[in-house]
């Protein structure tokens, strides 16, 4: 296995994009494939046990999402670079640390769980399914943590075929079981939640055969003591750590718009929340790009090539601008039909139409904050996307605070707009100190 040489051109780009695209539209399936067993139960209480269930784990789970962007930034350099052992060693300190949030979040089960499902709500029957769901799905979070790793991998060597071809396993897997789980042993709720851990067990099974064809034959055998260097942990627990941050930073900007949105009345929150799916629908696109980026950067940094780096954002920045302004012209043309799909009340389609322009105009503005996540997260310069995150929710909170007291919701709107505007300008500002930092070689 070597890192390739050949030169990054649009096929490139696209060729690494698009599997990963793919990869990410498979992952509404397993969600889709719980609610729809759990709405053809008798008891109407199962669909929203599901629902609650899967909004307790996205939380959880995404919170732990550094896994995969730090660990697709260390093996992208090292693959770069061609340090097969580096690249080893980053994949097991990883694996380490995911099997280790996962243990202390099946220790602090109980906790997490109850306190969660009662800060969502719902009634007394919906909480009780819920956390049978969560408490049965939970087993596999170790397993979940270490598929992020896992990806991160794949992604940081460029075998995205394969990561596509793990997430279909997976779900091929989850509708397997939760039929035999739910329709043919009768495991009711609990059984839909062992279905899709046993997916998370089978996908984690098939990604560790996936890597170790990819690794390289002949390196020396792992020791306990380089896994445990003391510079490589930290540097490790310091890439989490500012992905972690900044993490937060980014949903808890998110929050506040729909805590906004929410005091201004049960319609406009619903039409905020249905015009925020279009950001959803277009960060599918868009991450695809991202993640190429990722993978691009970090081997152009690994193999110190600079201006492979500086071909590489180019070609992504085109990419990612065109696939943006397609978003926007479909969201123009077709924005209220879309509306009238999601939603069939009257109220919260003349809503959201009068909000529409600013999810229309969203994509263009956005589509910068999205590239430059991936060329700080490659080149693993994440106390930089921490500290420009910070920034950023800081002028979200005073913008949302102020415009909103003065134009409503069209205030609300206008400061999530800038938001988005400020993460990609933020970044961009301070990406020629990421392209100083590559130490030039000859190009390969």
């Amino acid at each position: 296995m070597t890192p390739s040489a050949s030169p990054v051109t649009h096929a490139r780009v696209l060729g690494l994009a698009i599997p990963i695209t793919l990869a990410n539209l498979t992952q509404p399936l397993l969600a889709a494939v719980d609610t729809a067993m759990a709405g053809h139960m008798t008891d109407p209480s199962a669909i929203g046990g599901v629902a609650l269930g899967g909004v307790f784990f996205s939380f959880i789970f995404w919170g732990f999402g550094f896994l995969r962007m730090g660990t697709t930034g260390l093996v992208a350099q090292a693959w770069g670079a061609g340090d097969y052992t580096g690249l080893r060693d980053n994949l097991w300190r990883a694996l380490l640390l995911a099997f280790a949030i996962g243990a202390a979040v099946l220790l602090l089960q109980s906790p997490l769980i109850a306190v969660t499902i009662q800060l969502l709500g719902g009634t007394a029957a919906v909480q009780s399914d819920a956390m049978t769901y969560a408490h049965a799905r939970i087993w596999s979070a170790p397993l979940v943590l270490a598929n992020f790793v896992v990806l991160g991998y794949l992604l940081g060597v460029q075998r995205v075929r394969q990561a596509l071809v793990l997430q279909l396993w997976v779900n091929l897997v989850n509708v397997i079981a939760v039929f035999l789980f739910v329709r043919h042993w009768q495991w009711g709720i609990a059984g839909i939640g062992y279905a899709t851990a046993c997916a998370d067990l089978a996908g984690f099974g098939a990604g560790l055969m996936a890597i170790r064809r990819l690794l390289p034959r002949g390196l020396p055998p792992v020791r306990r003591a380089d896994l445990l260097q003391a510079e490589p942990l930290k540097r490790l627990a310091l890439i989490n750590r500012d992905i972690f941050l900044r993490t937060l930073l980014l949903l808890g900007s998110f929050g506040w718009f729909a805590h906004a949105g929410a005091h201004q009345g049960d319609v406009i929150l619903a039409a905020n929340a249905l015009l925020m799916n279009f950001q959803t629908f277009m960060a599918y696109g868009l991450d695809g790009l991202a993640h190429a980026i990722e993978a691009l950067t970090g081997e152009a940094i690994g193999a110190r090539q600079r201006e492979r780096l500086v071909h590489a954002i180019r070609i992504s920045a085109l990419w990612s601008g065109l696939l943006a302004l397609a978003f926007t012209v479909v969201y123009a043309v077709a924005g209220n039909p879309i509306v009238a799909l999601l939603t069939n009340q009257v109220a919260i389609q003349e809503a959201a139409a009068r909000f529409l322009p600013w999810a229309v105009l969203m994509p263009v503005v956005s589509v910068w904050g999205f590239l430059m996540d991936g060329v700080y997260i490659g080149a693993t310069r994440t106390r930089d996307l921490m500290l420009c995150m910070l920034l950023c929710a800081a002028c979200f909170l005073v913008l949302a605070l102020g415009l909103q007291r003065i134009w409503g919701n069209h205030g609300l709107w206008l400061a999530m707009t800038l938001f988005m505007a400020l993460r990609g300008a933020t970044l961009a500002w301070r990406l020629p100190l990421v392209l100083r930092s590559v130490h030039t070689q000859p190009a390969v």
